[in-house]
Parts: structure tokens; sequence; C-alpha cells
């Protein structure tokens, strides 16, 4: 059980603001950049040690994430090539902003630990592969299963549920991180967590695929 099967719930709440992107003539796709500018604006407020500024870049980052689709379903834009773009969006957002962290130069391995300060990037390094893997997990099933079944435009998860750690979670322990002033802790806790759940998927995939 993870937080995306809570995301009905979420969208509920941020019906209000894609009724107002969808009255404004933005088109999806456009969301999806705008959610693509503002973690590379996260990104950069991260390199630069402004850890409060850039997790509210995050913040508006993930509602863009949230309403694009809701926007593409009330418009009647709804294309393959949107629902492709978003995972594309999503997945340069997730790198580089964990990349700003690395390049920061904040301490976090070494703040606990009597190791070289590249042992620091290294971490963020295990964090990116494990935020990528976690996801990338999701296609290989559709693509080698042939699961092609569709709701409201987006192919049907069938690993909605599998995997204690994912994209919600990493964008609010990095949230929690940024505003707190311990976004050194976020990254240690993405870097395991992340990892940990795509073991889990794995094991999940060989139980019912073997």
């Amino acid at each position: 059980m993870n937080i995306t099967a809570l995301r009905p719930r979420f969208m509920g709440y941020l019906e209000p603001v894609a009724e107002v992107f969808s009255k404004s003539g933005i088109t999806p796709n456009q969301i999806s950049l705008l959610s693509l500018l503002s973690g590379l604006l996260c990104a950069y407020l991260y390199y630069r040690q402004d850890f409060l500024a850039g997790s509210v870049m995050l913040f508006l980052s993930a509602v863009l994430d949230l309403i694009d689709g809701s926007v593409a379903r009330k418009t009647s834009k709804e294309t393959r090539f949107g629902a492709v773009f978003d995972w594309i969006v999503d997945k340069y957002v997730d790198a580089l902003v964990l990349l700003g962290i690395g390049f920061s130069g904040i301490a976090i391995l070494s703040r606990i630990l009597p190791v070289p300060p590249i042992a620091d990037f290294g971490v963020v390094t295990v964090a990116i592969i494990g935020s990528l893997m976690n996801t990338f997990i999701k296609p290989v099933v559709y693509a080698e299963t042939g699961f092609e079944e569709r709701i409201h435009g987006k192919i049907e998860d069938p690993l909605e549920g599998i995997g204690f750690f994912g994209r919600p979670e990493t964008f609010l322990v990095l949230l929690a991180g940024g505003l707190t002033g311990y976004i050194w802790v976020s990254v240690l806790i993405i870097a395991v967590c992340t990892n940990l759940s795509a073991i889990q998927r794995i094991i999940y995939l060989y139980k019912r695929l073997s």
C-alpha cells in the first residue's frame, strides 16, 4: 500500500484548480511543461541551497503534474503522446531535483560517518537510481506482459498498490526535508526506501509471473 492509492482523494481537492486551467485555454502538454519548468527551478534552488524556496517549487511541480490529466479529460484532449510525455517529464523532474541536491555540496553521509565528500554524491546517485528504477519497472511490465487496459486515457497500473515507497512518498519526504532544513535526511531516506520498494516490486512480479 502506498500514497498513490489515495490519488483520487487528492484530485478531489485539486478539481477547482483543474477547472481554472481548463477554462484558461492552456493545453495539458503545456501544463506538463510548466511542471518540468517548476522542477528545473526547484533543482536550481536546491543547488543554491535555498531549500525552502526549492520545496515550494517542488510542490508546484507536483500539483501541475496531478492536474494535467484532469485537464485533458475535461477538455477532451487526451492523447497517448500526452500520457507518454507526462511520464518523461516526471522522470526528468525526479532526477534533476536530486541532482540539484547532489551538486549543492551539502554533507549527507559524511555527517554521520567518516567518509570523503564524494560519498555524499554517491548517496544522491543511489537515490536517483532507486527513484528511476522504482518507476521503470512499470513500463517494462506493460511491454513484456502485453498489459494495455486503459482508464481515463492511461494504462491502468497493475502495480498500483505494490511498493511501499513511490514518487508521492519521495516528494513528501523531500518537501519535509526542505521545509525543516533536514534535506540530507530526506536524501538518505529516499536512497534506501526507493531501492527497497523496487526490490519489493521485483519479488512480487517474480511470484506472479514465474
